[in-house]
């Protein structure tokens, strides 16, 4: 289960402070396919460390540790992700 955060408006008056929230999802909810993508990819755990961070400081440049964390986690992924297309592609043009 994962939680949403909603993008902080953004204003032209003097900044009011971010309105972060959690919402739980709910049983009959459909997951939502960034969640599902989040999940699939092993960095669900920084990606609620990201969001409890949030929620709490409601400040993103306290969460930077955070953040840099989930970031390196996608970035692994996504590595690992093309590796894997490839290593396919190649047995998939050697048995042609």
């Amino acid at each position: 289960m994962f939680y949403r955060l909603p993008i902080p408006r953004m204003s032209t008056s003097a900044p009011q402070g971010h309105t972060w929230t959690q919402r739980v999802k709910k049983e009959d909810e459909e997951e939502d396919p960034l969640d599902q993508l989040i999940s699939r990819s092993g960095c669900a755990a920084s990606h609620f460390a990201v969001q409890e961070c949030m929620a709490q400081h409601q400040d993103w440049r306290q969460c930077q540790p955070q953040v840099q964390a989930f970031k390196d986690c996608m970035s692994e992924q996504q590595l690992r992700r093309r590796e894997e297309l490839q290593r396919r592609k190649e047995q998939a043009s050697a048995h042609h």
